[in-house]
């Protein structure tokens, strides 16, 4: 598990627009990454 200050690994996902992107490829800029429950589900 990453603490507080550990740089994240890499690591790829589909973008909303539905191309491929990895942490790498965005060279060092802060990113924020929004996580929601599916649809119909508790959380």
């Amino acid at each position: 598990m990453l603490k507080v200050g550990d740089k994240a690994p890499d690591f790829r996902l589909k973008a909303a627009d539905g191309q491929e992107i990895s942490l790498s490829a965005l060279g060092g800029k802060p990113v924020v990454l929004y996580f929601f429950p599916k649809a119909l589900t508790s959380g």
